[in-house]
């Protein structure tokens, strides 16, 4: 049982991951330092869909349901609903690069809308006179 329920902890870990690289670039308009976090775990996502790497989180899982004797994602909401969006069975080499080119675009959008605020933001306007 704790071997499942550890695995069961590294897929929720790996979403967490997984929307942190898609939209945490969103957690920048808010807090300062987080590029710093996210743009290098954007860049080991889209390398991971571009070379068709394995994320180490997957073989982590696998050895703990292994460990646990399970062999199947049958039952609970983390392997009907979470288990399908990690691991989706249409996954092809395309697909990954797809996948990976859309996350490298949302990001280079939002981190390119920041950058454009950050530049403009700083001109206030006060009694119609723009202001530094």
């Amino acid at each position: 049982m704790p071997y499942r329920l550890a695995a069961d902890l590294v897929v929720l870990v790996h979403l967490g991951f997984i929307l942190f690289v898609v939209f945490g670039s969103l957690l920048a308009f808010r807090i300062r330092w987080m590029p710093w976090v996210h743009v290098p775990v954007v860049v080991w996502g889209v390398a991971i869909e571009w070379a068709g790497w394995i994320c180490p989180l997957t073989p982590l899982e696998n050895s703990l349901r292994a460990a646990a004797g399970d062999a199947t994602y049958a039952g609970d909401f983390v392997d009907r609903y979470l288990i399908p969006v990690i691991y989706p069975a249409h996954l092809t080499r395309t697909v990954q690069v797809a996948l990976g080119t859309l996350v490298l675009v949302v990001n280079l959008a939002a981190y390119g809308t920041l950058t454009f605020r950050m530049q403009h933001g700083a001109r206030k306007v006060t009694n119609g006179i723009e202001r530094e």
